[in-house]
């Protein structure tokens, strides 16, 4: 590991060897199996955690463990990789399957709020809503649990950038408020028509 690995004891940091920890070995973070096990196996671990100035805040960073334990944990990841693998692969196509079906339910549940949107707007509004990791509202819990606003608000951006002037007037130099003021009431008609 790059840079020095110091243990906080109290108000005063010790160096490995004087906190007795230079036996240790570093294993960086990212692999979740090969930690758990090198953790398992070893009789004293310690999380190396790095403050990040950015965030405010201690990150972890990996874990130092025995030797020992480390050299048991990769033959045991060694002889488990192809079933883990296997697992990961099987894991992507449930996940995958499942979001197809909340994707399938949400435009279910646009159509049943909004009788008059066309089915192909619904489909539309709930795959880009729903789009995993893209901190949309249909992302959120009160989306899952298919709460009415957050159908209602998935339902408006929609209309707001695909019927409305609203994206031309933020490149002409508009102020987010103002051009949304432009079109509330073209977005507003929009929306009443497909209640």
């Amino acid at each position: 590991m790059p840079g020095k690995i110091f243990r906080k004891n109290s108000d005063s940091p010790l160096c490995l060897e004087c906190a007795d920890l230079d036996h240790l070995v570093y294993l960086q973070g990212g692999n979740v199996a090969l930690t758990r096990r090198s953790r398992k196996y070893s009789n004293l671990s310690a999380v190396v955690v790095r403050f990040s100035r950015s965030r405010h805040r201690y990150e972890r960073q990996g874990l130092l463990v025995e030797s020992e334990a480390l050299i048991r944990a990769e033959k045991e990841c060694e002889g488990d990789a192809a079933d883990r693998k296997i697992s990961r692969e099987h894991a992507v196509i449930v996940r995958e399957r499942a979001d197809k079906e909340y994707i399938a339910q949400f435009s279910k549940k646009i159509l049943m709020q909004y009788p008059g949107c066309p089915a192909q707007e619904a489909e539309a509004i709930a795959d880009h809503a729903c789009q995993k990791y893209s901190g949309r509202i249909s992302r959120s819990s009160a989306a899952k649990a298919f709460d009415a606003k957050a159908i209602e608000l998935a339902v408006k951006a929609h209309v707001r950038h695909k019927h409305t002037p609203y994206d031309q007037l933020l490149m002409k130099g508009w102020e987010r408020t103002e051009a949304r003021s432009a079109i509330a009431e073209k977005l507003d008609q929009i929306v009443s028509e497909w209640n």
